[in-house]
């Protein structure tokens, strides 16, 4: 399960900079909006994904209030779930 989490914890980050740096940038800017909506509808349901294995890894490894808050409050910063990946999933064994 956290092998899982861990891919689509990194898919869904990539997806969130995607969307921030590269669609919309070309949306806004190149007046090119055709790449907003395939980015985010990958992205969004990446973030379904996410959430979703957030709370079945809280209940499968007991996981504190605190800890899930953290895990889903990253989802919605760039660069947050890479940060949780590294700080709670790097030590753990693949599972």
């Amino acid at each position: 399960m956290v092998r899982i989490f861990k891919i689509v914890a990194t898919l869904e980050g990539l997806s969130l900079l995607a969307l921030f740096f590269i669609a919309m940038p070309l949306k806004y800017y190149f007046e090119t909006p055709e790449y907003v909506r395939p980015v985010g509808m990958a992205h969004g349901i990446l973030f379904i994904a996410y959430v979703v294995l957030a709370f079945m890894l809280k209940m499968e490894q007991n996981w504190p209030v605190k800890k899930l808050l953290l895990v889903l409050v990253a989802s919605i910063i760039p660069f947050g779930t890479f940060y949780i990946e590294y700080k709670y999933f790097s030590k753990q064994q693949q599972s």
